[in-house]
């Protein structure tokens, strides 16, 4: 893979007029002023990187915002990937994280080993003056060398989950979720919840509206809760009517209706300790916490069309009351709802720029 930086261009969708093409060659043109930079080194995963290269180097000129401007680096211009598969040519050099606004660290094949002082003083350049900090994986420990963990929440896979702890206990590890957002620090599990952290960063800086329109494109869930178990420890039951999804497509029909666990269990035609087992196989998580992530995701929604009454809002979602819903978005974002407002309505543009969602829980601590 050739060039300083990653852009990949799709095709449009249909056939174009002549004036919506002119509009189509007008936004591909655009240069993007959020620069998300990813740290790629010898053994990295082609994975991770193509997680990212999706998600923020993909133009998508159909969507109705200023996307990302992406590039790749390292401190050697030709990265030989994980096991050899391939390697990159032309990458950009270090100097590159100085710009960015978003930094990504990827795993690292064996991640005891020193991620080397040049990628360190980057990482610790950056978190000084603000950038946002996101690792992949193993890449947790690329962070926590660097000094800007000391004292924060953060995750990385669970098989490396000891020799985190034992290597870094200034670092309050969270061993069983998907990813963990700390304000200006994201980390993420296992490969695959490298995903799962992508589309939270373009919901943070976006909106759901967009993010769940990002998924769509990848046929992906629009969003799974940061706090779900990494790996799912049962298996799946065999019987197909033990499926969960029929249940859930009708539940996110019928938020509004004051639906609980007993309500579900009944339309499921199961005993609640039963539904229950199943989400926790299937899901990794509980029915309640289910519903509430399902009601707190269209309170969001709501809010970002434009609706302002609170009331109105938590009664069409299910939340119930004011309070509840102010208590639900707190936990899950940070934010007041007017905080939300400000940084995610339709035409808002606080907050649009460089991690909305980064700023919204803490500064970053100075680094070592």
């Amino acid at each position: 893979m050739a060039g300083r930086a990653v852009s990949v261009v799709m095709p449009p969708p249909c056939a174009l007029d002549r004036h919506a093409r002119e509009c189509y060659e007008s936004h591909m043109a655009k240069e993007s002023s959020h620069r998300v930079v990813m740290i790629v080194s010898a053994g990295s995963n082609p994975f991770e990187m193509g997680v990212a290269t999706e998600l923020f180097g993909l133009r998508r000129p159909e969507l109705p915002v200023d996307w990302y401007n992406f590039t790749l680096c390292s401190p050697t211009p030709t990265v030989r990937m994980h096991a050899g598969f391939f390697q990159l040519s032309d990458v950009s050099g270090l100097d590159a994280v100085d710009r960015a606004d978003t930094v990504i660290v990827p795993n690292r094949p064996d991640p005891l080993e020193d991620p080397g002082p040049e990628v360190l003083a980057a990482i610790r350049r950056a978190a000084a003056r603000g950038a946002r900090l996101v690792s992949f994986c193993t890449g947790t420990f690329t962070l926590a060398a660097a000094g800007v963990l000391d004292g924060r929440r953060a995750t990385t896979h669970w098989r490396w989950a000891s020799a985190f702890t034992a290597r870094y206990p200034q670092v309050d590890l969270q061993p069983d979720v998907l990813f963990v957002d700390d304000g200006q620090v994201i980390t993420a599990a296992g490969s695959a919840a490298a995903l799962d952290t992508a589309l939270h960063l373009v919901r943070a800086d976006h909106g759901a509206e967009i993010a769940a329109a990002v998924s769509r494109r990848l046929v992906h869930p629009a969003h799974r809760d940061g706090g779900q178990r990494q790996f799912i420890e049962h298996p799946l039951p065999e019987v197909a009517d033990a499926s969960l999804a029929p249940l859930l497509d009708w539940a996110a029909g019928h938020l509004a209706e004051g639906l609980d666990v007993s309500g579900l269990a009944a339309r499921a035609a199961v005993s609640p300790a039963t539904l229950h087992r199943r989400f926790r196989a299937q899901l990794g998580t509980t029915p309640l916490a289910w519903l509430t992530e399902q009601r707190t995701t269209l309170a969001c929604r709501l809010m970002e069309r434009g609706e302002d009454r609170l009331d109105v809002i938590a009664r069409t979602s299910g939340l119930g009351t004011a309070t509840n819903l102010r208590t639900q978005l707190r936990r899950r974002t940070g934010l007041t709802p007017t905080e939300y407002r400000r940084r995610f309505a339709a035409g808002a543009e606080a907050g649009r720029g460089r991690g909305a969602g980064a700023g919204a829980r803490g500064r970053m601590r100075p680094a070592r």
